[in-house]
């Protein structure tokens, strides 16, 4: 039964470090396009709206935008792109920013800096989590 209160933090701790990897991974990811100095004319092949939930639960809608531009060395590259403005229509020109190489990242947003923000953030409260789950172990095994 002991083995059961240390499987579960470690198992808490695995799930909060993949999300922050994750998220750090996407932050980086977009700041290397944005400070890459790279950019194109692009245009917006389409635009959706995608559905959570539902259920019991709320029902969260986000608009998914598909780009196309054409890289500096010729290549067409596509991508899509969730969370963008609703002023971005079909057909609309929009500015892309790239870092070049054979996995092209871009992206249509511009760069703020509140996406370094919300990564310090989410690291932050993993480290949180990490050490609560940490702690509860340490604990545990004192009074054991």
């Amino acid at each position: 039964m002991d083995a059961f209160f240390y499987v579960i933090p470690v198992q808490i701790m695995a799930v909060v470090l993949l999300a922050a990897y994750v998220v750090v991974r996407r932050w980086l990811r977009m700041r290397s396009a944005w400070r890459s100095g790279l950019t194109a004319e692009g245009r917006c092949l389409r635009v959706y709206a995608m559905a959570h939930g539902g259920g019991d639960t709320r029902v969260r809608t986000a608009l998914r935008h598909v780009y196309e531009f054409r890289a500096r060395d010729g290549r067409v590259v596509r991508f899509e792109e969730e969370g963008g403005p609703g002023t971005i229509l079909e057909g609309d020109i929009v500015t892309v920013h790239y870092a070049d190489g054979p996995d092209v990242v871009a992206t249509a947003r511009p760069g703020r800096g509140g996406h370094g923000c919300a990564a310090c953030a989410v690291l932050a409260m993993a480290g949180v989590v990490v050490l609560v789950c940490a702690v509860v172990m340490v604990a545990l095994t004192a009074t054991s």
